[in-house]
């Protein structure tokens, strides 16, 4: 991106840089966008095959909702995962769980590691700041997130931060003219507010969050 534009949440990852999570802009992230969705790795996140103009398009009109919302979020500058946010009551996971007033969905893929590998503790510090910004700046309870059955690397990984595993269920499919999703069974996790805070800051950082419209 060429132009800067204003953070809902910036926090320091000790030991990984400075994590800011900026509302994504379909047009001008089009194309990081596409290129992570495009891999092979990220065939859970069912956008494998489309073009880059149907990725900007589906941001789109993602960008419309009031009850769905997509960030870019950067480690010291540079795209480092695609987060999305989201009322479950207004999501077809809602059909599978009883929804509780103050959850949020999520859904976060990871930006492919770069020239210089993987870093130990990244994963961990980048999620750690994004369940800052979901729970603490956007005043919520409790995270779910229903990754792929089959993405045992996703669940793994929700479960190694904290989260509680739930049910097995299936999603229905989705097929309206503005959105097409197919059916997926998936595992629920759930981190609370409690569980990732117990009542006190992000780890001892201090996190800057605006609230998401």
């Amino acid at each position: 991106m060429s132009e800067p534009r204003p953070a809902v949440h910036e926090q320091t990852v000790d030991g990984h840089g400075t994590v800011r999570v900026l509302p994504l802009d379909p047009s001008a992230d089009a194309d990081v966008v596409h290129r992570w969705v495009s891999e092979e790795r990220a065939a859970f996140w069912g956008m494998n095959g489309l073009t880059r103009d149907q990725v900007a398009d589906i941001y789109a009109h993602l960008d419309t909702l009031d009850t769905h919302h997509a960030f870019l979020v950067h480690r010291d500058g540079v795209p480092a995962a695609l987060l999305q946010t989201y009322e479950p009551e207004a999501d077809r996971v809602s059909e599978c769980y009883d929804v509780r007033p103050g959850d949020i969905g999520v859904h976060l893929l990871l930006a492919p590691p770069g020239p210089e590998g993987a870093r130990p503790g990244w994963t961990s510090g980048l999620l750690a700041s994004v369940t800052a910004y979901v729970l603490l700046g956007l005043d919520r309870q409790r995270i779910v997130v229903d990754p792929d059955v089959r993405n045992t690397k996703a669940v793994a990984r929700f479960l190694k931060q904290g989260f509680e595993p739930g049910p097995v269920v299936t999603l229905p499919e989705i097929d309206l003219p503005d959105v097409y999703l197919p059916e997926k069974k998936a595992q629920l996790a759930f981190l609370t507010r409690e569980t990732a805070f117990g009542g006190r800051g992000a780890g001892g950082r201090t996190p800057r969050s605006t609230p998401t419209r």
